[in-house]
């Protein structure tokens, strides 16, 4: 033994002590009552269980189609009853725990045994109630094998051994229990910052009669102040001095000052822009580069396009600031289109615009405000007398839109209702013979 390793030595010793524990309850009038007491309590609890269940689950089960709060909250309770056989046997156990210590002043075996039950709905609880993923793996990795040293009595020697075991980083030190505590709240926390943050995001969006610029910018405030909330709390709930913290405020300084400029510089950009509310999401936009989409997202660092091929752009906010960008949507003001076309010199023109404004005017979509359907003469072309026809309409055409398309049909079906013919292109060739 002597040349084991320790770790092994530590774990030798427990499997020593369990196997005399195991053997005192063996030999124990005391210890038998209590196991035949433990298995009343489960009897009793899965005798109940099999009674009630049903009828809770019957009251927990709202009608089909209601979402009222009443029906939601009996919804959630509904979810704990895989609980109910593994809580009854606790607490009849601890029933029966008074009577036994009351009997034979001991009850370490019926003490294990509620100990046991507890693992159980700690099992259950993982895997028949929690479905949210990290919650699940938390529960998986983190509560189950926690509950699973709480029911054999090794939680306390193992946490023990975890606080001495002492890390050192630097001029800073903290030992694994430390650590394990970080991880787990530090996880919890921050999940419920992002359901908390996801559900603040709902219930803003959802106030229409907000502009969609002062949505964007509440979402991003919230979004911070939960978070922002979320990392104060985990640093006094661990111990941790904020002052301590100014060391590395000033080391993220300068990494803003140096390396993450751009980074800050797009932050306070989409500030503005969300503040200013010269763009916002549902905008279509083309900016001085060429590129062009509907505004998808807006980020604390860019501003996401999606194009009408189905592409995503990512751009930066701060090209929304420092370059020309033309929105066209402006929240919904209404665009101009004009579509061309030519017509024979042998037509009458002065026909023309009547008979294609009256056209283009009954497309559903085309507006009267702020202005009509205009058709203008544009030129004497070589083969043709060039026109162009301008139409206002809500939208962009382009996409699931086809506004011009859509025109120069009406235009083509007008003109051919009227006999006026549109000319091909025409070339006129001289051909000289010599003289002679």
């Amino acid at each position: 033994m002597d040349g084991q390793p320790e770790i092994l030595q530590i774990l030798l010793d427990y499997l020593r002590q369990g196997r005399e524990i195991a053997e005192s309850w063996l030999l124990s009038p005391a210890a038998w009552s209590q196991f035949a007491l433990l298995l009343v309590a489960f009897a009793a609890a899965w005798l109940v269980n099999r009674r009630v269940q049903p009828w809770l689950r019957r009251l927990l089960t709202p009608p089909d189609g209601k979402d009222t709060i009443l029906a939601t909250a009996r919804r959630f309770l509904s979810t704990f009853l895989p609980l109910l056989l593994p809580l009854l046997a606790y607490a009849f156990t601890g029933i029966g725990e008074q009577i036994v210590r009351s009997l034979f002043d001991s009850g370490a075996v019926i003490a294990f045994g509620k100990r046991v039950f507890l693992f159980l709905a700690a099992r259950a609880l993982v895997r028949d109630i929690v479905t949210e993923p990290f919650l699940k793996l938390l529960g998986r990795f983190v509560l189950v094998p926690v509950a699973a040293l709480y029911a054999l009595g090794l939680l306390g020697p193992v946490a023990a051994r975890l606080e001495a075991t002492v890390v050192p980083l630097g001029n800073l030190s903290f030992d694994l229990l430390w650590l394990v505590k970080f991880l787990v709240l530090g996880g919890v926390i921050f999940w419920l910052g992002r359901w908390s943050n996801t559900q603040s995001a709902s219930y803003i969006e959802g106030q229409k009669e907000m502009r969609p610029a002062t949505r964007q910018l509440a979402v991003k405030a919230a979004e911070i102040a939960i978070f922002g909330a979320a990392f104060l709390i985990l640093m006094n709930i661990m111990g941790v001095s904020l002052t301590s913290l100014a060391v590395l405020g000033g080391a993220i300084g300068v990494g803003l000052g140096f390396g993450l400029q751009k980074i800050a510089s797009n932050f306070i950009s989409g500030v503005i822009l969300l503040l200013e509310g010269q763009a916002t999401v549902g905008d279509y936009v083309e900016l001085d580069g060429g590129e062009a989409g509907t505004i998808l997202k807006m980020t604390a660092r860019a501003i996401i396009l999606e194009t009408f091929d189905g592409r995503w752009i990512v751009v930066p906010n701060e090209d929304f600031i420092v370059t020309r960008v033309v929105n066209y949507s402006d929240s919904g003001s209404a665009n101009r289109y004009e579509a061309p076309f030519s017509v024979s010199y042998d037509t009458d023109i002065n026909l023309v615009p009547g008979i294609v404004e009256a056209a283009v005017a009954t497309h559903p979509d085309v507006l009267d405000d702020p202005f009509p359907p205009d058709c203008e003469l544009r030129g004497f072309g070589e083969s043709g007398v060039d026109f162009a026809v301008e139409f206002w309409v809500n939208g962009i055409d382009d996409g699931k839109n086809k506004y011009s398309s859509d025109v120069l049909f009406l235009i083509w079906n007008a003109l051919q209702d009227h006999g006026i013919e549109i000319p091909y292109p025409q070339r006129v060739v001289h051909m000289k013979t010599p003289e002679g």
